[in-house]
């Protein structure tokens, strides 16, 4: 089926943050330095399409440091690690090379400081996310404790007598969701304090936000990124909210063209980790298919944040 008469709608901002600029310039520099293998904790970034190629360039992702043999070099991947992990990695006496978004580590020293105060700390996230996992690992105090919440029905069955209680929030949520969870804690508990800035990102909310811009001139929308990106899932998830039909795909291969062959327009916006040429992919997969690249230019915000890389990566 060809997409007659079909249009295609660019959000802007889309793609690379510099959180994951900086994680994959490590990785790369890291190669160019090193004349032997390279070991990173976790995908340093989501995205099915980098994780290829740098695997290609011979990098191992590990998820256990068992796997690792001791005086190797290790990377930690942008989502951080928990105090668990440099522990065991200062024992192996491994080359420590850390990724981790200065975003994250923003709410990992959030994290240190309640816990040296003692202060029970709420983490609003998705279990089992590895941004979650470091984070919750960063959390030692002798009296306080931290407790996980996904929804506000997680709210309602907390039990805390701990009277000082703070809050912290994964990087990747969804701005409106994770507020609705705040003000139900602000509601049971409401002396709860919490970041002075969202700890949410500024490329998730930017996404976001250029994602809600252009769905009122969208029957549909095209995400692109990996199925476990958590920021380009949320993208997907407010398209659907708003009524539209929504797919999110590392590859136009995995595209069903004769889903889209209704649509007048169709938007694309791609996740954080998603690079830059699998959309110009899809949109000449589109074009191929019929469609055209609408006259009209949307943009929300411009994005200038750079992150550089570690000092001793540099020289």
């Amino acid at each position: 089926m060809k997409l007659k008469d079909c249009e295609i709608l660019l959000t802007e901002p889309r793609g690379f943050c510099a959180g994951v600029e900086r994680a994959i310039g490590i990785v790369n520099r890291a190669i160019e330095m090193f004349d032997e293998e390279i070991y990173v904790k976790h995908e340093v970034v989501h995205n099915k399409n980098v994780i290829e190629e740098l695997t290609k360039k011979g990098v191992v992702f590990i998820e256990s440091l068992t796997e690792v043999p001791d005086k190797s070099i290790l990377i930690y991947s942008a989502h951080g690690v928990s105090k668990e992990v440099t522990d065991i990695a200062q024992k192996k006496n491994l080359t420590i090379f850390d990724a981790t978004c200065p975003l994250v580590t923003k709410v990992h020293f959030e994290i240190h400081k309640y816990a040296r105060e003692n202060i029970d700390v709420i983490l609003i996230g998705h279990n089992g996310h590895p941004e979650v996992e470091g984070t919750m690992g960063q959390y030692k105090s002798k009296e306080g404790k931290i407790y996980l919440v996904e929804s506000k029905a997680d709210v309602e069955t907390l039990e805390i007598k701990n009277k000082k209680i703070s809050y912290v929030t994964q990087t990747t949520l969804s701005v409106d969701d994770t507020q609705d969870i705040v003000d139900t804690l602000k509601e049971k508990y409401p002396n709860i304090e919490g970041p002075k800035k969202s700890d949410i990102c500024y490329a998730t909310q930017n996404r976001q936000e250029a994602v809600k811009k252009i769905l009122d001139l969208c029957d549909s929308l095209i995400v692109v990124g990996s199925q476990n990106s958590s920021n380009s899932q949320r993208l997907k998830e407010i398209a659907i909210q708003y009524g539209k039909d929504a797919y999110l795909i590392d590859h136009e291969s995995q595209l069903d063209i004769n889903k889209l062959g209704t649509s007048k327009v169709i938007g694309i916006t791609a996740g954080a980790s998603a690079p830059e040429h699998t959309v110009q992919a899809l949109i000449r997969f589109l074009i191929n298919n019929g469609a055209k690249m609408s006259n009209e230019e949307i943009a929300f915000k411009e994005e200038a944040v750079v992150f550089s890389l570690p000092k001793s990566l540099r020289q």
